[in-house]
C-alpha cells in the first residue's frame, strides 16, 4: 500500500491581539450614577414620613350615668383659625361602650373640641365643649361625664 503523504493542517491563524481595554475608573462605572439617585429617593422619602402629622387615637372615657341614653355622637376637633381638622359620627343602638376610640392626624398643640351627642326621646343634640391638649404621645385620653339633661 501506498502511502498517502498527510497533507500539512492548515494553520489557523492567531487571533489578532486586541488593544488593551481601558481599565474602568469608577467615575466611569454605572453605578455611582444610581447611587445618586437612589440616595435622593431615599432622602426624599425621609424627609416626606419625617414632616407627616402622626395619626393619633383619642380615648373617650364615658364615666357617669345617662350614656345608655346616647345615641349617637359628632366629634368635631377644631383648630385656633376654626377650621375643622377632624369630623366623625358614631350611632349606637343601645348606648355607647364605656369607652369610644376615634383615630386623627393631629399636630401637637391645643384645640377645641365639641361633642354633640343625640340623646333618646330629645330632638335637639346636646353640645359638649372642651380642650384638646396634644402633645408627644400617641394616645390621648380624656374622661367625660354627662351634663344634668332633666330640663
Amino acid at each position: 500500500m501506498a502511502e498517502v503523504p498527510e497533507a500539512p493542517a492548515p494553520e489557523t491563524p492567531a487571533p489578532a491581539p486586541q488593544p488593551a481595554k481601558p481599565r474602568e475608573g469608577w467615575r466611569t462605572h454605572p453605578l455611582p450614577k444610581r447611587l445618586v439617585l437612589i440616595a435622593i429617593v431615599a432622602v426624599g422619602l425621609w424627609l416626606w414620613k419625617v414632616t407627616d402629622v402622626p395619626e393619633r387615637q383619642l380615648i373617650l372615657q364615658l364615666e357617669g350615668p345617662g350614656w345608655s341614653d346616647v345615641r349617637a355622637m359628632d366629634l368635631q376637633v377644631v383648630d385656633s383659625e376654626e377650621h375643622i381638622l377632624k369630623r366623625e359620627e358614631r350611632f349606637f343602638a343601645d348606648g355607647p361602650p364605656p369607652e369610644v376610640t376615634f383615630k386623627a392626624s393631629l399636630p401637637e398643640g391645643t384645640f377645641q373640641t365639641l361633642l354633640l351627642l343625640k340623646v333618646r326621646d330629645r330632638e335637639q343634640w346636646l353640645p359638649l365643649r372642651g380642650r384638646l391638649a396634644v402633645g408627644e404621645k400617641e394616645a390621648i385620653v380624656h374622661s367625660l361625664r354627662l351634663p344634668d339633661t332633666r330640663r
